[in-house]
Parts: C-alpha cells; sequence; structure tokens
C-alpha cells in the first residue's frame, strides 16, 4: 500500500524517490504522481518489456515517465535491469508506452495465429513455413519465438494470457478516453477471453492459438 496510515508514504523519509514498475493506467499513474509530489516525493513509472528471460539476464526494456532530474538518480539502478531504458516523457508517459508495447503483442500475436492456421489447414509443412517467413518482411520476435512454440505444441508462459488481457483491458480504456479506435487489440482480447473461459488463463499468450483451433474447428497435433 502506497498511501494511508500503514502505507509506504507515511514511513518514507522526505524527498524519497518512488518508482512504479508495474503495468497501470496512465490516468492513475499521473494522479499518483501528483499526489506525491505534493508531498515533496519524486515519482517514476516504469514499466518493463522483456519478460522473465530479460530480467533474470538483466536486458529488459524499461520506459520510463517524469522528470528528468529524478531519472538521472534512479537510471544506475535501472543499467542493473535493463539494457534498453528510455525516459519517454512526463508522468503517465512511461505507462503509455507500455500500453503501445502490449497493442503490439497482442496483435502480432493475432497475426502469428491467423498465418499458422492458415498454413495449417493448407496442409504445408509448418516448419518449412516458419523457415520461410521468418527470413522476410513478416519476421517478427513473435513468429520467431512463440509461432515456433506453437507449431511444437509448446505452451509454456513466458507471459501468460490472465496477465496479457489485464494489459490489454488498460490499453482498451486509454483508447476509449481518447476516442480512438483499437479493433485489433479489441479483437486480440475476445481470443483471449475464450482462453480464460477454456481454463488457459496460465498457459502462454501463444495459446492464442488454441481458440483459432476451436474457432476453425481443427487442431495442429492433427494435421
Amino acid at each position: 500500500m502506497l498511501f494511508g496510515a500503514d502505507g509506504a508514504v507515511d514511513g518514507a523519509d522526505p524527498g524519497t524517490i518512488f518508482v512504479d514498475m508495474s503495468t497501470i493506467s496512465p490516468d492513475v499513474t499521473r494522479v499518483i504522481a501528483a499526489r506525491l509530489e505534493e508531498g515533496g516525493f519524486p515519482f517514476l513509472d516504469a514499466p518493463v518489456s522483456g519478460g522473465d528471460i530479460g530480467a533474470q539476464k538483466g536486458t529488459l526494456t524499461i520506459m520510463v515517465g517524469g522528470k528528468p532530474e529524478t531519472f538521472e538518480r534512479v537510471e544506475p539502478v535501472f543499467e542493473a535491469m535493463g539494457a534498453r531504458i528510455t525516459l519517454v516523457g512526463e508522468n503517465g508517459a512511461g505507462q503509455v508506452t507500455k500500453a503501445c508495447n502490449q497493442v503490439l503483442c497482442a496483435v502480432n500475436m493475432l497475426a502469428v495465429c491467423e498465418a499458422l492456421s492458415l498454413a495449417s489447414r493448407s496442409g504445408i509443412d509448418l516448419h518449412k513455413m516458419h523457415r520461410v517467413v521468418t527470413g522476410g518482411a513478416a519476421a517478427s520476435w513473435a513468429l520467431e519465438n512463440l509461432g515456433g512454440a506453437i507449431i511444437e505444441n509448446n505452451y509454456d508462459p513466458g507471459f501468460m494470457v490472465r496477465l496479457i488481457q489485464k494489459d490489454i483491458d488498460i490499453c482498451l480504456e486509454a483508447g476509449k478516453a481518447l476516442d480512438l479506435t483499437l479493433p485489433g487489440t479489441a479483437l486480440a482480447q475476445q481470443l483471449l477471453r475464450s482462453n480464460r473461459a477454456y481454463g488457459e488463463g496460465d498457459l502462454g499468450t501463444q495459446a492464442m492459438f488454441k481458440a483459432f483451433e476451436r474457432l476453425g474447428n481443427f487442431r495442429l497435433a492433427d494435421d
């Protein structure tokens, strides 16, 4: 807990810097930042990308919102965790950037699943197709890694369905506040909701492919 009688702020020394590395709403982040600033506490929002592997290797991408002078003081701490560390803008900008990242993750996953569904139902060798398309303009991290995992029937989580769905909810709320249409993101959310309905929330995000199998009445393992 941050605020309140037993909150972290109540026991903090004056001028303590607070850093939030979770993924939350940009609007909520700005409210937190303003309240902390009123009390004399600098604040950075610093969500990350890179998953468990990035955290273990210290190669996370860290996207930061806040004042430059606060960022400079905390940057050495970030350098112990991340390889690409960027001050994006004022408080909330880190969370907006993370939302953009999650939009791309969700919609890339959607494209990977569609491509593999087409290849599977067409009866072509998925390993060969994967090797070809990862070498051209369609190449992406999601295709290389998560597409390969799907082909191997590997749904172990690097990032869980239930977690990206939580993040996508934040993205869609941000879009709603801006009267912005995010149709690909909304579709990805619905497919992931199917995963949740089938008890697949703790699987990796590549489990979106299971929703495609149900919609197309086929199974990759049967092809």
